[in-house]
């Protein structure tokens, strides 16, 4: 069994340290972060590269980094995404690649995981846009199961650098030790997830997590090294490292 290894790009960062260590990136949509000039500079880099390139739309909500869960209309949130999928589809398409994936950013995803109704709001959305797009989403989650719902292929989604709570749901970036900073722990915890499809929770306890892809966050301190002790465990253990099918 592969995995594929993604990070959220495009955010503003140096994103050409943590890409030689990835198979996907999702590229921000100048809503919660980056513009359109970094959206063309990032997909150009990924493509270079050989990396598939998804989007990923957000609230417009620079100022909370798209974080912050809002409540905003069903069909605001189709024609929200809708416009980002396209936008950075256009830069895809400008430079000869083509957009394999979708995933949602921040509040959005979150929401997502456990709202079915914006779930299936996004799903229609990129469906509306094109039907072979793979919808990525938190790992068991309902956002998965929309994307099903509606035709699309869905990804399960799991972290290497975040801690997990006891339910399967990550632990909000509010609480300490929600992002994990060490590369040794964060490739130990993909490995888990890669091999085993479980996570140890900030109680200790077991929770599965089947996923078919683990997240880098390219905004997490030390990215790069964390990115780079991820896919050597992976690798070395025998996992191979492969982009979604």
């Amino acid at each position: 069994m592969s995995i594929d290894l993604n990070a959220d790009l495009g955010e503003g960062m140096d994103d050409s340290l943590v890409l030689p260590f990835l198979t996907s990136a999702n590229v921000a949509c100048a809503m919660h972060a980056g513009s359109p000039l970094l959206m063309e500079r990032t997909v150009a880099l990924a493509l270079s590269r050989g990396v598939r390139v998804g989007a990923h739309p957000g609230y417009a909500d620079r100022e909370n980094f798209g974080r912050s869960a809002l409540q905003l209309p069903l069909d605001e949130v189709r024609a929200l995404v809708l416009y980002q999928v396209a936008a950075l589809d256009g830069f895809v398409r400008a430079q000869g690649g083509h957009l394999s994936h979708v995933k949602a950013h921040g509040g959005l995803y979150n929401q997502a995981a456990r709202d079915a109704a914006l779930a299936r709001a996004i799903a229609e959305a990129v469906r509306a846009f094109r039907s072979d797009l793979i919808l990525v989403g938190l790992a068991g989650s309902v956002q998965l199961e929309a994307a099903r719902a509606v035709g699309l292929r869905a990804a399960g989604e799991a972290f290497a650098d975040r801690r997990y709570l006891k339910d399967g749901s990550l632990m909000p970036r509010s609480r300490p030790g929600a992002v994990l900073h060490d590369a040794a722990e964060a490739a130990d915890q993909a490995l888990r997830i890669a091999r085993d499809s479980v996570a140890i929770a900030d109680d200790g306890s077991t929770v599965r997590v089947e996923a078919q892809t683990i997240c880098l966050h390219g905004d997490t301190p030390g990215a790069a090294l964390i990115a780079r002790a991820v896919r050597e465990r992976l690798e070395s253990s025998g996992i191979p490292v492969r982009p979604l099918a």
